[in-house]
């Protein structure tokens, strides 16, 4: 690899203030400080999965909730994901995993397209995990995926205990992600797409 797949971005908004730098070919290292504990431990359970080396950085208005702070940092991960995997050429683009978390079992598969979707199959519950409101779990991929220019199913195949399934849903979705941004050398100079381009 000649170019390293790294990005670093900023956002701010009157609601959000968000920066985000990421290293796609990193070792799992996290540093995440949201303001959010319960999102902070499933990015930092995201990252150590994907073994992207991410800093994260947001203020927002906690005040009000927590939603505005896990939607914009889906939103600018995303971006940073997008923008640090460039053309995209001689990566992998589709992948799955199915990640078991005690009774909880969910599926993630993904497909680097440049059609960003997010397709969530989970019935979380309880409304909240201590002070995350669970919706926001679903929030935070589609904000990601559509971002991120990525095509993204997550499914529940079994589990009733709530932190287990979003666990692992940000688990599945790191090791599927982890596997799809991976470099194929038999491919090195290809775009993965009939099209020629994603």
């Amino acid at each position: 690899m000649t170019n390293a797949r790294t990005a670093t971005l900023e956002r701010t908004t009157r609601e959000t203030d968000i920066s985000v730098t990421l290293s796609l070919d990193g070792t799992g290292k996290a540093d995440v400080d949201t303001g959010v504990p319960f999102f902070d431990h499933m990015l930092d359970a995201f990252c150590r999965h994907a073994l992207f080396d991410m800093r994260v950085r947001c203020k927002g208005d906690l005040e009000v909730d927590a939603h505005h702070s896990v939607e914009d940092t889906g939103i600018v991960l995303g971006q940073a994901f997008s923008q640090a995997l460039g053309d995209k050429r001689g990566i992998e683009r589709f992948a799955s995993c199915a990640v078991p978390m005690d009774e909880a079992l969910v599926l993630c598969a993904l497909d680097i397209s440049g059609r960003g979707q997010a397709y969530w199959a989970m019935d979380i519950p309880i409304e909240a995990i201590a002070t995350f409101d669970t919706q926001l779990a679903r929030e935070f991929f589609i904000a990601f995926a559509a971002n991120a220019g990525c095509t993204l199913h997550v499914r529940q195949l079994s589990g009733e205990n709530a932190h287990h399934l979003i666990e692992a849903a940000f688990k599945a979705c790191g090791r599927a992600l982890r596997f799809a941004v991976a470099l194929n050398p038999r491919t090195a100079d290809a775009i993965p797409s009939t099209k020629g381009a994603l």
